[in-house]
């Protein structure tokens, strides 16, 4: 007699949080839900607090609009951007699992070259799941991956590896650019047949990258207070950068905290390129910036005594302010605004806040309402 077999659930699924900053219905939701429907959604809505935005039925979320976070937040919401991806760092603070997945609402499953389609958060998880090698770059990328192993020559005192604290995914179809090179490769695509690059590899540690936001996945405890996206959009003199910043921010962090950051697979199809004319005139302070600021980054030393993440952001904060404060005040602004951010963090992030969370979930069922500041929509 044939016993019947116990579903399986699905990796990770009550500690792994999908944030997704919007301004738009939600109907990119449906093309995910086979891969997306078994976990509970962050949605941040973006811009007018009084537009309804429409989620699909089946999803566990919640949704904050700028009223809510400013009522989270109070005196300290001054760090969350307005009018800009920017704010999904928000989902981030108010999150009480262990793991997060960001997305853009532009960005659907995609395919790899035999046209299946690819479960981009099940890759996320196994990216996060397996250590990082940034000590010894091995020339068959990720040796954790089935079929591969540590080449000849890798020294075997470091084949244990560090654990993985970031996961970068990459995109079909539109490449991530920036304005300039949008202006001059306006017809540019990346195919799954010409350009899918079936890798994951540990970004070397010493060597900065920039982090993208759309496809995203981060060990939220073990790096979740750096994963601070500044300030960028209405009212401030520079956009599109958020990310990069984060990821900067980060990846320094990660080196000094011995942490380990992957990229490459998984891909996700990045339907749309947004206007490179508008682009220009958020990124362009950024563009001339960068050529300071990475420096800066490339050159920072944080003392031993940072042995949290969050006093290694409050350490970075002062040197941002004494090193990139004289390019510009915005810098100023960013590195108090840094500060904040890990105030905020450690308010919604204290023993205290997580138990009375661990207690509300046992408690709850599953809903569409806030289950930490009772929102409901």
């Amino acid at each position: 007699m044939a016993h019947p077999v116990a579903p399986v659930s699905p990796p990770l699924k009550d500690d792994l949080d999908i944030v997704i900053p919007t301004i738009r219905n939600l109907d990119f939701l449906a093309m995910w839900r086979p891969f997306f429907e078994p976990y509970h959604l962050i949605i941040v809505q973006d811009g007018d607090p009084t537009k309804t935005i429409r989620v699909p039925e089946g999803f566990d979320y919640e949704l904050y609009n700028r009223n809510d976070v400013n009522r989270v937040l109070g005196p300290r919401v001054s760090c969350i951007s307005f009018k800009d991806s920017a704010c999904r760092c928000f989902g981030f603070l108010v999150s009480k699992k262990k793991y997060i997945f960001t997305i853009d609402d532009d960005c659907f499953v995609a395919k790899d070259p035999s046209g299946k389609e690819i479960n981009a958060l099940a890759q996320h998880i196994q990216n996060l799941l397996t250590p990082s090698t940034p000590l010894f770059f091995n020339t068959l990328y990720d040796p954790y991956r089935d079929g591969a192993d540590f080449v000849r020559g890798y020294p075997f005192s470091l084949r244990e590896g560090v654990p993985t604290a970031i996961s970068h995914g990459l995109w079909l179809n539109i490449p991530d650019y920036d304005a300039p090179t949008q202006l001059v490769k306006p017809r540019e695509r990346n195919s799954s047949t010409g350009r899918y690059v079936d890798a994951v590899m540990t970004i070397p540690k010493g060597s900065l990258f920039p982090m993208c936001g759309m496809n995203l996945a981060f060990d939220r405890e073990l790096i979740g207070p750096a994963m601070y996206f500044g300030l960028m959009g209405d009212g401030q003199p520079i956009g599109r950068y958020d990310d990069m910043w984060a990821g900067w921010c980060a990846k320094v962090i990660c080196d000094h905290l011995s942490l380990g950051v992957k990229t490459g697979l998984p891909y996700i199809w990045h339907s749309k390129a947004s206007n490179p004319f508008v682009n220009l005139k958020k990124e362009y302070k950024g563009i001339y910036w960068q050529e300071e600021i990475i420096p800066f980054f490339q050159s920072v030393l944080l003392p031993k005594e940072c042995t949290t993440v969050q006093k290694c952001y409050i350490e970075l904060s002062r040197q941002v302010k004494e090193k990139l404060g004289p390019l510009d005040p915005y810098f100023q602004k960013l590195g108090d605004a840094m500060v904040t951010w890990i105030e905020a963090w450690d308010q919604l992030n204290s023993p205290a806040q997580q138990a009375a969370a661990n207690k509300k979930n046992e408690s709850t069922p599953s809903t569409k309402s806030s289950i930490l500041f009772g929102v409901t929509y």
